[in-house]
C-alpha cells in the first residue's frame, strides 16, 4: 500500500512538472513573439499619409496646410518645396506662374517666399480640406475669404512679426516674406480653426502595380508658360523626375536639394483673363485631356474634378498615383498638350 502511494505521488508530481514546464515554455514563446513583433523594423506600418500614399506609424490627422509660393525669377530658389506632398502650378498674371504647395506628411521649418491669394487657388485648398496661407490680396479677394470661402491666414496681418512671418534681408519685397511653419497650427487654433482632419486619401498604386505602369518612355518632358521652357527630366537612379526652369534646376535655397517627384500631372483647361490687371479665371471643374508622368513613362489620359479633387482618369476610371510626391501643372488649352514636347 505504501509502495502504491509513493507511485501515485510520483505520477502527480511529474504531471505538474511537465504541465508547468509546458505552460512556462508557452509563456516564454508568447513573450518572445510579442517582443519580436514590437522590435524596430518588424512592426507593420499602420497608417498612410493621405496625399503621398506612403506608410507610417505616425498619427496622420494633422490638417493639410496650403501655402501660396512665389515663382517669380527673383524669388527662386524657394524654400520648403522639397517637403511638399502636392504642388499646384498655375498661371497668375502675365506669364508668371504661382505655386500652391500642400504640406501634410512633412512640416518644414520655413516656407516661401509667400505671395498673394487667387480664388482658383483658395477654392482648391478648401476642396482638399487645407488651411490656406498667403500674403496679401486684392480687396475683393480678401472679402471672399473673410466671407468664408476658405479657412485662411493672411501674412499681411502678421507681416514680419517674427513669429508667423519673417522678412528676409537678402531679398526685396514682395519676394522676401517667409512663413514660419512651426507657428501655423497654434495661430490657426487661436483663430478657431480645426487643426486636425479626417483625411480622405488619394488613390495610390499598390507595390505590385507600380512595376506595370503603362505608357511610352519619357526621359524628358517640356513645355512653356513663358519664354523659358519648364522641363521634367527622369532620373533612372532615383526613379523620379527632377524639375527645371530652362537649364536651372529647381532646388532648395539653403541646401540645394533638388525637387524629386514621383508623379507629374500635366492638364489642359480653359483660361480667361477677367480684368485690366490681367487676373484670370481658370476652369478646374470641367475636365479634359492630360499627361501623367510616372517611372520614366508618360500616359495620355484625362483629368476630372471629383469632389474637389483633381484626379487622373482613363475612360472614366481613376488612375492610381505612385506613392510619393506629386506636381500638378495646369496649362492653357491653347496650345495645351500640343505644346508639350516628349523625349523618349
Amino acid at each position: 500500500m505504501r509502495k502504491q502511494t509513493v507511485i501515485i505521488s510520483f505520477i502527480i508530481i511529474m504531471f505538474f512538472f511537465i504541465f508547468g514546464c509546458s505552460k512556462d515554455e508557452k509563456a516564454g514563446k508568447d513573450l518572445a513573439q510579442k517582443k519580436e513583433s514590437e522590435a524596430p523594423g518588424r512592426t507593420e506600418l499602420s497608417n498612410t499619409y493621405p496625399l503621398t500614399g506612403e506608410k507610417t506609424n505616425q498619427v496622420v490627422d494633422n490638417r493639410a496646410i496650403a501655402v501660396m509660393i512665389n515663382n517669380h525669377p527673383k524669388a527662386r530658389p524657394q524654400t520648403g518645396l522639397s517637403q511638399a506632398d502636392l504642388v499646384f502650378e498655375i498661371l497668375a498674371e502675365g506669364n508668371i506662374t504661382r505655386l500652391m504647395a500642400l504640406f501634410q506628411s512633412e512640416q518644414p521649418e520655413e516656407v516661401g517666399p509667400v505671395r498673394s491669394a487667387r480664388p482658383y487657388y483658395f477654392n482648391t485648398a478648401d476642396d482638399y480640406g487645407a488651411l490656406y496661407v498667403y500674403h496679401g490680396a486684392a480687396d475683393f479677394i480678401e472679402a471672399m475669404l473673410v466671407g468664408g470661402a476658405a479657412d485662411y491666414l493672411n501674412g499681411a496681418h502678421y507681416d514680419n512679426d517674427g513669429y508667423l512671418f519673417k522678412r528676409a534681408n537678402f531679398r526685396v519685397a514682395p519676394h522676401n516674406s517667409y512663413l514660419q511653419f512651426d507657428s501655423v497650427y497654434e495661430v490657426a487654433e487661436e483663430k478657431g480653426y480645426d487643426i486636425t482632419a479626417d483625411h480622405e486619401a488619394l488613390l495610390f498604386l499598390e507595390e505590385e502595380e507600380i512595376s506595370n505602369v503603362g505608357g511610352t518612355t519619357a526621359t524628358e518632358v517640356s513645355f512653356k508658360y513663358n519664354t523659358t521652357p519648364l522641363r521634367y527630366v527622369y532620373n533612372k537612379e532615383t526613379e523620379q523626375y527632377q524639375r527645371y526652369n530652362g537649364q536651372s534646376q529647381t532646388v532648395e535655397l539653403n541646401t540645394e536639394q533638388s525637387i524629386q517627384l514621383d508623379n507629374v500631372f500635366i492638364l489642359e483647361t480653359n483660361h480667361e483673363i477677367v480684368d485690366d490687371a490681367g487676373r484670370r479665371e481658370i476652369d478646374l471643374a470641367s475636365g479634359g485631356n492630360a499627361y501623367l508622368l510616372q517611372k520614366g513613362t508618360v500616359q495620355k489620359i484625362q483629368w476630372e474634378n471629383r469632389d474637389g479633387r483633381i484626379i487622373p482618369v482613363r475612360e472614366g476610371e481613376p488612375i492610381g498615383l505612385v506613392p510619393g510626391k506629386t506636381w500638378i501643372n495646369v496649362i492653357p488649352k491653347n496650345p495645351g498638350l500640343d505644346g508639350v514636347t516628349i523625349i523618349e
